[in-house]
C-alpha cells in the first residue's frame, strides 16, 4: 500500500531556506565585525526583528552557523558565539585561494573567445566603477569576474565547494578591506592576461596570490576594530 508524505511546496521550501541563509549572513557579519564576541549568547528575538523573520528561520540559520563553526549550541542555554581566530581567517582565505587557483588554471585551458571578451568587458567596467567611487558596482563586477572564471573552468563540483567557503566571509568585507580595491585593479588584468595567453600555472599563481593578499588586510582591519583585544589580554594575563 502506497503512502503519500506531506511536503511543503518546492517554492515554500526554497523561500524558507533563503530566510535561514539571510539570518546566517546577518549573524556572520555580527561575529566577524566583532559586534558580538566569543562566549556571548545570541538572543533569537532581536535577530528575528533585525532580519525581519520569525523565530524559526533564526534557529535554522543559527544551526547552519553551528555547522560552520561560528556558533555552538549549549544545552538549555542556547547558541553561543565561538572563537574566531586570526588563523581561522587565514584558513578561510587559504581554502578559497587554493580552489579558485585551480579553477583559474582549468579555465586557462578551456575558456572560449566569447568568455574572454566578457571578462575583458568586466575588467573595464570594474575600472570605471573605481573611478566613479561606486562600492556596489565594485562588489558586483568583482563577483562577476570570479564567477565567470569559475564557470569557464567547467568544474561544477569544485565551484560549488568554493562557494561554500566564500559565503563564510560576507561580500561587504571584501570591499571594506583597506587597499583591496587597488589590489583588484592591478590583479584582475594580470589574471585576464594569463587566461588570454593560455598559461594555466600563471593563472593559478596569480589567483592564489590575489586572494591570499586579502587575508592579512582583513586581519589588520579587524584588529583595528578590537576583535581580538580580549583574547590578547587573556593570553598575557
Amino acid at each position: 500500500m502506497e503512502t503519500t508524505l506531506q511536503r511543503l511546496p518546492r517554492s515554500a521550501n526554497k523561500q524558507r531556506h533563503q530566510l535561514s541563509e539571510d539570518v546566517a549572513t546577518y549573524v556572520r557579519e555580527l561575529i566577524i565585525s566583532g559586534r558580538v564576541r566569543p562566549g556571548e549568547f545570541l538572543r533569537i528575538e532581536p535577530i528575528a526583528e533585525a532580519v525581519g523573520v520569525s523565530n524559526t528561520p533564526v534557529r535554522e540559520g543559527l544551526l547552519l552557523l553551528s555547522g560552520e563553526g561560528f556558533v555552538e549550541l549549549v544545552p538549555r542555554r542556547g547558541f553561543m558565539v565561538s572563537e574566531f581566530s586570526k588563523q581561522d581567517v587565514r584558513d578561510l582565505f587559504w581554502a578559497q585561494a587554493t580552489m579558485a587557483g585551480e579553477l583559474a588554471s582549468r579555465a586557462a585551458k578551456s575558456i572560449s573567445a566569447r568568455e574572454l571578451d566578457h571578462l575583458a568587458d568586466v575588467v573595464e567596467a570594474h575600472a570605471r566603477a573605481a573611478e566613479n567611487g561606486s562600492d556596489d558596482e565594485l562588489v558586483a563586477y568583482g563577483h562577476e569576474f570570479h564567477r565567470s572564471i569559475n564557470l569557464a573552468a567547467d568544474s561544477h563540483r569544485l565551484a560549488m565547494l568554493l562557494a561554500t567557503v566564500v559565503k563564510q566571509l560576507p561580500n561587504r568585507f571584501y570591499i571594506s578591506i583597506e587597499g583591496h580595491g587597488e589590489d583588484t585593479l592591478r590583479d584582475h588584468p594580470l589574471i585576464l592576461e594569463a587566461l588570454q595567453k593560455r598559461r594555466p600555472k600563471a593563472a593559478n599563481t596569480l589567483m592564489r596570490e590575489h586572494i591570499m593578499s586579502s587575508a592579512d588586510e582583513l586581519i589588520a582591519m579587524l584588529e583595528k576594530q578590537g576583535l581580538w583585544v580580549e583574547s590578547a589580554r587573556k593570553s598575557t594575563a
